[in-house]
């Protein structure tokens, strides 16, 4: 059995998933290299995944499928999963080798330890093409204990600054089939859903301060780039209702304080990226949508809404004047980080 098995969802990624697939192969034998080509139409992307698996067949599988977008191709990738551990890594993004090799450490001393750690969360760093920015290190040592296992009640109140993205995480395989974890097919963003539903059954943690993930942004066509990403707002919006769903599903469900904290600053930061994105499109029936996605939380999960709500000073989301355009403003930059667009 594989130590780590890593997915890479590719479509038409012929011009840059060698490079991720490179990063990954010095993990030898404990990983297995899951390459969906998902109904690749306009390149070599199947042949390039086929010609990496008959160079290391031990290592890398090749898998066709007809396109489902990407959380198709995230879900076809845990049910190939072989490994003790599972991680996403997108076609235009790579891993650090030093901080992998980090990782891969951590993840043996664990399974041979006797408890068992259902995430292991790492660092990422925002890989912005063209930018004077220094970069960005998205890191969680004020948040968590580093370099030892930690539950709930250790985990502090993640701030807004800060974001558990699906780049940040290791889940154990069994946890992900354990809820049943199934992404909507051909939609975009639900990556959100990939770090947040799993977060339910989560009882054991590692924190491994090492900027593992190197998140590539800022290519014309990439589904985060702004003027993309408002032609497709309902499918940011779709997401936004799943999640607004699946906390009304586990209102009455015991959870620790501290990991319902954690799914309400997930929802959080959510819920004040899709309202900006609304505010900021001008658009009347996009706009229109905003008090039933909040109306819609409020009927899920009533306390959730009081608190996001008042984490994100919600009312004046509603209202004009510099109060709403400070958190619309706040909302802006959040995303932009997220998503990398200007």
């Amino acid at each position: 059995m594989k130590l780590l098995s890593v997915t890479i969802p590719c479509y038409n990624s012929e011009a840059y998933m060698r490079h991720c697939i490179e990063s990954l192969l010095p993990g030898g034998e404990d990983v297995e290299i899951l390459i969906v080509d998902d109904g690749s139409t306009k390149d070599h992307t199947l042949e390039i995944a086929q010609e990496y698996q008959e160079k290391y067949p031990t290592i890398v599988r090749a898998i066709h499928q007809e396109n489902k977008g990407h959380g198709g191709a995230v879900n076809t990738g845990i049910d190939h999963a072989t490994g003790l551990y599972f991680k996403v890594v997108d076609s235009d993004d790579w891993v650090d080798a030093e901080a992998y090799a980090k990782i891969l450490e951590v993840l043996n001393k664990i399974v041979r330890g006797p408890e068992t750690v259902d995430v292991v969360f790492s660092n990422y760093v925002y890989e912005k093409e063209n930018s004077r920015r220094k970069k960005y290190v998205m890191r969680y040592s004020r948040f968590m204990p580093e370099d030892r296992i930690f539950g709930w009640n250790e985990m502090k109140r993640i701030d807004a600054a800060h974001y558990v993205l699906m780049h940040s995480v290791i889940f154990r395989t069994e946890l992900l089939r354990e809820t049943n974890l199934r992404l909507p097919e051909h939609t975009f963003y639900v990556d959100n859903i990939f770090a947040f539903k799993p977060f339910v059954k989560v009882e054991k943690m590692y924190y491994c301060n090492v900027n593992l993930y190197r998140y590539f942004i800022g290519r014309a066509d990439q589904s985060v780039n702004q003027e993309v990403m408002m032609r497709r707002f309902p499918q940011q919006l779709a997401v936004n209702e799943i999640m607004i769903d699946y906390l009304g599903e586990i209102k009455g469900m015991t959870l620790h304080k501290h990991q319902r904290q954690f799914l309400y600053h997930a929802m959080s930061i959510i819920m004040l990226i899709t309202t900006t994105m609304m505010i900021r499109s001008h658009d009347p029936e996009i706009y229109a949508n905003k008090k039933a996605l909040w109306q819609r939380l409020k009927e899920a999960d009533p306390k959730g809404y009081r608190l996001i709500r008042g984490s994100l000073q919600g009312i004046s989301m509603h209202l004009p004047g510099r109060g709403g355009r400070k958190i619309v403003e706040k909302g802006y930059r959040i995303a932009e980080k997220i998503y990398g667009f200007d």
